[in-house]
Order: C-alpha cells, then structure tokens, then sequence
C-alpha cells in the first residue's frame, strides 16, 4: 500500500483546495520543490502532481514548477502528474520531461476516442481519474456532475488498457472527514486493474482501513492537506501500511 504525497501546483505555488475551489486555496510553500527532499526522506516512493490552474485552462501552466520538481526528485521514485492533459503532444512532453504516469480526467469523459489513442500510443502510462459525488463522474474541476456511473466508465476504460483508476470522492477531498472506503472497494472490486484511493484521509485509522482491504485491489491513497497540516504523519504511515501490508 502506497501512500502518495500530493503536491498540487497553483500559480507556480504549492496548496490544497477544499472540495475543488479555486478561490478557496490554502497555500503551504512557494517553492514545491523543496517539498520533494521532505516527503522522499520521509518514504515516500510515489509523487503525485496536479497543475491546477492547468485543470482549469485545459492545457499546462505550471511547467517551470513540475520541472523543478522532477529536478528534485532525480528518478528517485515514479511521479504521476494530472491537470490540464488533453493531447497526445502535452502527454509527450510531460513524459519526455520525466513524468512516468500521465492522469486524465474531464478529457477522458468528454472525449474518449483521445483516451484510447493515448493508451495505445503510450502503454502502461496511462491513468485515469475518476472524481464522483454519490457513484456519479463530475467533470470541469468538479463543477458539473455526470449522468455516468463510476463503476461503468471505470470498466469501459480498463477495456482501453489504462494502468489504474485514481478515483476521488468528492464530498471528500480537502475536508478530512475519512476516506470512502465502501465506494473506493466497490469500485476495485468490479475492475482488475488497480485503484488508488484520493479525498478525505485524515488519521492512521484510515490507513489501516485500507490495508484491511488493500488486496481488493486498492494500490495506493493519495493524500494532501492531511500531511501539510499535520493530522497524519507520513513516515509513521507509510511504515504502517509497509507493516499491515508484509
């Protein structure tokens, strides 16, 4: 069981948004890069960016920032980068930079034709994250709610070969209420490829709450505001999990 550091990127800045608001953002460093040392001597051995203005402008905007921290990283661990991907040529870009796992989210929904191509052009790369409020996909940073399934989409796209679901319950993110484990179990179980759990770990208690379930196919939880403010520690989860896990 992973537990992944998240770095969200906004204006070049490291912070965390509460239920996908952009004008609700708490900022935690402007230098993410210095971050990086923080989190790899802590045990981490997974990153997680997210460029959201990017997100939200459909095309990348925090790229200084991402090679800065790639820079820091130094092949150390995989880092996997979401936000803004909606061609062939920026997912080229981000792997040609160092990225290992490109995410798609909205583009994948709105336009599933560039998801295949992106999964037969770059196999194994691939990631998709699911954001769903009561087992529906939202899209647009969160701002509409689909008529899609979670489970269904999940399935249709595990079809195109991608490597794992992130999937986010976004009643969740940001507001450290505890991961949806029931949502986050179902999902896996349908699927045979990995899910990684996001939104809403608060304490240890969710760790080993996942490990208890870890081998429904659930690989990793991301996690973010919880570490920059110090309701969980890394380290000590990341050793739990390593325990629960042997």
């Amino acid at each position: 069981m992973l537990i992944i550091p998240a770095i969200d990127l906004k204006d070049g800045q490291c912070v965390r948004l509460r239920q996908g608001e952009m004008n609700d953002a708490t900022v935690f460093s402007d230098d993410p890069a210095s971050f990086v040392s923080h989190w790899l001597d802590q045990g981490a051995r997974r990153m997680h960016l997210v460029d959201l203005n990017g997100a939200f402008a459909g095309k990348p905007k925090n790229l200084a920032a991402v090679k800065k921290i790639l820079a820091a990283i130094n092949g150390e661990v995989p880092v996997q980068l979401g936000g803004g991907i909606r061609s062939l040529e920026t997912i080229e870009m981000y792997l040609d930079a160092g990225i290992d796992y490109v995410i798609i989210g909205t583009a994948a929904i709105k336009q599933p034709g560039f998801l295949h191509e992106a999964c037969d052009a770059f196999p194994g790369q691939i990631i998709v994250g699911l954001d769903a409020k009561d087992g529906m996909v939202a899209t647009d940073g969160w701002a509409k709610v689909t008529d899609h399934n979670v489970i269904d989409l999940a399935k249709r796209f595990e079809g195109y070969g991608v490597e794992s679901i992130i999937y986010t319950d976004i009643g969740r993110d940001g507001m450290l209420s505890g991961v949806n484990i029931e949502a986050t179990v179902k999902l896996a179980q349908a699927l045979t490829i990995p899910v990684i759990a996001s939104g809403g770990l608060t304490n240890l208690d969710d760790v080993r709450k996942l490990c208890e379930v870890a081998d429904e196919g659930i690989e990793g939880v991301i996690t973010g505001r919880a570490i920059y403010e110090g309701t969980i520690d890394f380290a000590k989860a990341q050793d739990l999990a390593d325990e629960l896990s042997a």
